[in-house]
């Protein structure tokens, strides 16, 4: 066997990183998840973090584990509290509702900004009905009066 001459170059095997999310359960992730949609973010924005699982992943987590599930539930719960202050927050700032006029110096309506934050609002209200519909939805009340005639048998063979 010749043995390698000392003009030949070594090569390091370097392990290669993994590429991809990670998609270990740890606490710190689950706990991550649940202040995010607690606070009103989407699972799919708490999941764009590259430090985040696949939004698939969580899903596969809460389908296994009940707790977890439940958890996410009352997160989502507080959310949408969360997002409900928000369309208030938005629909009561009104310090750009106007601009100044160029031309003349005195303020005026900005139609765009005002169009804008009514679309916000109502995107989120929208979503609040849809969500969850016996707290944000509609309550429709159905009133009326309903009149009853009496019906009478005559004769023949019954």
């Amino acid at each position: 066997m010749a043995r390698p001459s000392s003009n030949t170059k070594q090569i390091a095997v370097v392990n290669p990183k993994k590429m991809g999310r990670p998609s270990k359960r740890t606490n710190d992730v689950i706990e991550r998840i649940l202040d995010g949609i607690s606070k009103g973010v989407t699972l799919t924005t708490i999941c764009e973090a590259e430090d985040m699982p696949v939004r698939q992943k969580v899903y596969e987590w809460m389908e296994n584990d009940s707790e977890l599930s439940g958890r996410v539930a009352r997160a989502r719960e507080r959310g949408y509290d969360a997002i409900a202050e928000e369309a208030l927050r938005i629909a009561d700032f009104s310090a750009l509702d106007t601009l100044i006029n160029e031309k003349t110096g005195n303020p005026q309506l900005d139609s765009e900004w005002v169009a804008r934050s009514r679309l916000r609002v109502e995107t989120r209200l929208k979503l609040l009905a849809k969500w969850s519909p016996k707290r944000y939805g509609e309550k429709i009340e159905v009133e009326g009066t309903l009149k009853l005639q009496p019906i009478t048998y005559i004769g023949g063979d019954a």
